[in-house]
């Protein structure tokens, strides 16, 4: 039997300066995201983020999404989400781990926009006892052009 823990995408949206943009063409916009995933033996883990900015004349929109799941056939699964918001910044990250004794999975996804800077890191590890770990590294950087 598999316990499957999954929480659903998280979104929020960022005005600056209280203005929303509606139909107006960036003068300067990207998005950037990561993701992965680790298994061994019956655990599984997942974790994805992305982000996108669009910086106008009249101020700066920006939003940011993460989620996570976890699987594990006779062991422990958990994801977490959390997305923090303040006026120069938008930040999220989602973890997930899966174990079955000594075996396990995890991913850790962390997104971030501040400013004219867009970053992604996705870390995942899995693991079986008496076996040399596997480890996945991905890290993408998006950074705006001077207005």
């Amino acid at each position: 039997m598999f316990r499957w823990i999954s929480i659903a995408g998280i979104a929020l949206s960022l005005s600056g300066a209280g203005n929303t943009v509606v139909a107006q063409d960036c003068d300067a916009a990207g998005t950037v995201g990561s993701g992965g995933s680790a298994s061994a033996g019956g655990t599984s883990a997942s974790t994805v983020g992305t982000a996108g900015t669009c910086l106008t004349d009249t101020g700066t929109t920006s939003s940011i999404g993460s989620s996570g799941s976890a699987a594990s056939a006779d062991g422990k699964a958990t994801a977490k989400t959390t997305v923090n918001e303040n006026p120069t910044q938008l930040k999220a990250q989602s973890k997930a781990q899966a174990m079955d004794q000594g075996t396990f999975s995890k991913s850790q996804t962390k997104t971030r926009v501040k400013g004219d800077r867009l970053e992604s890191s996705t870390r995942t590890m899995s693991h079986v006892p008496g076996e040399k770990p596997e480890k996945s590294v991905s890290d993408t950087t998006v950074i705006l052009p001077p207005q």
